[in-house]
């Protein structure tokens, strides 16, 4: 196993951690829960990182062919799935801003957006590459995720 997989499921322990200790649990409101939903569709799509990972630092062959043939069968739904959670994010940032309005010295709020606009960079340069693939694009999709998944901790611990 990879690191990756131990930091994904590290993230996914902390937010429903955070889901479990909140004071209105375990009626939450529905802001919440559509966040949630949101960074198991980001999550689903970033193990994908962590099975790559494994194929390049794995040793032996038949564990990287396993893992490359999980992949192949991963891949028609990995734009689909990261746009699902740029949707589902968008309707969870909507209801926050509506229910508390924005404020800049809210460094929850703050870290929300830097996320959102992180996922944005996500699915714009992962479809854009589907159409014209080129190495800086790649690096962008592959340094956006990293970004994000640690603004996504920032998120959950503030």
């Amino acid at each position: 196993m990879n690191k990756w997989f131990y930091f994904n499921a590290l993230l996914l322990i902390l937010a429903m951690w955070n889901l479990i200790n909140h004071h209105s649990f375990p009626n939450l409101p529905v802001h919440i829960i559509i966040g949630f939903i949101g960074l198991l569709f980001i999550l689903f799509n970033w193990t994908r990182h962590a099975v790559f990972s494994t194929i390049r630092s794995h040793r032996d062959r038949q564990t990287k062919i396993k893992y490359a043939n999980l992949s192949k069968k991963v891949i028609p739904f990995h734009r689909w799935t990261g746009t699902t959670a740029f949707i589902v994010i968008f309707i969870h940032a909507g209801l926050v801003v509506q229910l508390y309005g924005w404020q800049w010295d809210h460094f929850k709020m703050v870290s929300g957006l830097l996320a959102i606009i992180l996922l944005t960079t996500m699915v714009i340069t992962g479809w854009l590459r589907l159409y014209w693939p080129s190495v800086p694009k790649r690096m962008a999709h592959l340094y956006g995720g990293l970004f994000m998944f640690f603004a996504m901790i920032a998120h959950f611990l503030l």
